[in-house]
């Protein structure tokens, strides 16, 4: 891959920075840490992505004092460098980095096959977690970034616009409205099957190799040109909660250069759920 932009960072880059006090690496699983307890990367503090990058009630992310406050906790400061990774799917990292992005963070990037390139690459591991002293979090409103997220009557407005293209980034099934959730995962997540209306599937595994890191640039352009998907168009990607919808984002803003990408985080989980919103199988 050429032109690797700064928020995206190979192992190598990493594993020369472990220890850097400016440099602060997060893994995230979507169950429990033990994954994570097993082996993980040195100095690497875990989340629980639920837990940690929403807000404690309402379906939403954290205020701007709550995500200070869970950053000052792991040793985050306004101009800590965040590095993240999946413990192991991949998803996670680009959700945690859209969400810092999302809430403000200037300088968070996602390593490049996640943990599972770095293993695949002989980098170290350890079972040791890090104690991490707090710091302090200067809570900023004025930088988040409302523009990356669409919601659920952004959506609504964007059915049958020329301009437009939504894209569905879950498994075949899901998209067919065979199962609600990825295949071998509890069955769950939504009271109907099915698709948005119009909606062009691009599963988010297709935007990665076998070590899960990002393939080509040009082969994830002409993914999204079968699609339709080019820079031109307005994009909203969405997925079951939204994860797996960021690693597109990430790809589509971050690799290419997208203008207007929007992720809709309700995803089949809302939509799925609304009464009175279209469906279509």
């Amino acid at each position: 891959m050429t032109d690797i932009p700064q928020t995206l960072v190979d192992p190598a880059w990493l594993e020369a920075r472990l220890g850097d006090p400016k440099v602060r690496i997060i893994a995230l699983n979507f169950t429990d840490s033990q994954d994570f307890d097993a082996g993980h990367i040195p100095g690497a503090v875990y989340w629980d992505w639920k837990g940690m990058l929403w807000d404690p009630l309402m379906r939403d992310f954290p205020n701007a004092e709550t995500f200070a406050m869970r950053c000052a906790a792991a040793g985050i400061t306004n101009d800590t460098t965040v590095v993240f990774y999946g413990d192991p799917a991949v998803q996670f990292g680009t959700y945690a980095w859209w969400v810092f992005k999302y809430c403000g963070h200037q300088d968070a990037r996602v390593l490049n096959g996640s943990r599972v390139r770095w293993e695949c690459e002989g980098r170290p591991l350890t079972a040791e977690r890090s104690k991490i002293e707090a710091t302090h979090y200067t809570p900023n409103t004025r930088l988040a970034n409302a523009h990356m997220r669409a919601m659920r009557n952004d959506v609504l407005a964007a059915l049958d616009r020329k301009d437009t293209v939504i894209l569905d980034h879950r498994s075949p099934e899901e998209y067919h409205g065979e199962l609600l959730s990825p295949p071998g995962s509890p069955n769950h997540g939504a009271e109907r099957l099915g698709r948005i209306p119009g909606a062009k599937h691009l599963y988010f595994e297709d935007f990665l190799g076998e070590d899960k890191s990002f393939k080509p640039v040009e082969e994830i352009r002409a993914l999204l040109r079968e699609r339709e998907a080019t820079p031109d168009k307005n994009i909203i990607s969405y997925c079951r909660l939204s994860h797996r919808a960021t690693l597109a984002y990430f790809a589509m803003t971050e690799l290419l250069g997208y203008p207007n990408v929007r992720s809709y985080d309700g995803s089949w989980t809302e939509w799925g759920s609304v009464v009175g919103v279209p469906i279509e199988r």
